[in-house]
């Protein structure tokens, strides 16, 4: 009885090491905007076992990943905020630029990517082991002025403009 608990144990582990397991997939990327250009972006997403026993173990840094991945793939420096098993939140400083113009503000996202991130896996020591999607499933950014862009499994998000509303003071 043993004996066929081994075999059965032993091919499970042949089928789970040959047979690609669903890794890293991206829910939801909400970015906020605020009226000087800065960022805050939030990040829903799952992880394979795999993934979430090297975080465990430590063998892998989401923070340090993601900060050193948004840093080279935007230019700029990030701040990321937390990272876990479940979402990452990302303070990124200048994303967008700020123009005055005739008395309107106009606000411009630069486009984005991450299809970087997914070769990036791909690189990793469990690479061949999982396959990732990292188009989120829903990616809103919201500008100063309420203003809302959707994009849905998309890759690559493009850059967008804004004119924001005239804010009435008293």
């Amino acid at each position: 009885m043993k004996r066929s608990y081994l075999i059965l144990g032993g091919i499970l582990i042949v089928l789970l090491a040959v047979m690609p397991a669903q890794a890293f997939t991206a829910k939801t990327l909400t970015v906020t905007l605020n009226g000087n250009g800065d960022a805050q972006a939030d990040m829903q997403y799952d992880l394979s076992f795999v993934e979430q026993a090297a975080i465990f173990l430590h063998a892998a840094n989401p923070s340090a990943t993601l900060q050193n991945a948004l840093s080279e793939n935007l230019g700029r420096p990030v701040t990321v905020v937390s990272a876990d098993m479940s979402s990452a939140d990302v303070i990124i400083p200048s994303f967008a630029s700020v123009v005055q113009s005739g008395g309107s503000t106009i606000m411009t996202t630069p486009a984005f990517s991450f299809a970087n991130a997914q070769q990036e896996v791909r690189n990793e020591w469990y690479g061949s082991l999982i396959s990732a999607n990292f188009a989120p499933q829903t990616t809103t950014i919201t500008f100063p002025d309420g203003y809302q862009a959707g994009f849905n499994n998309q890759i690559s998000i493009p850059s967008l403009t804004h004119t924001l509303a005239a804010q009435t003071g008293a």
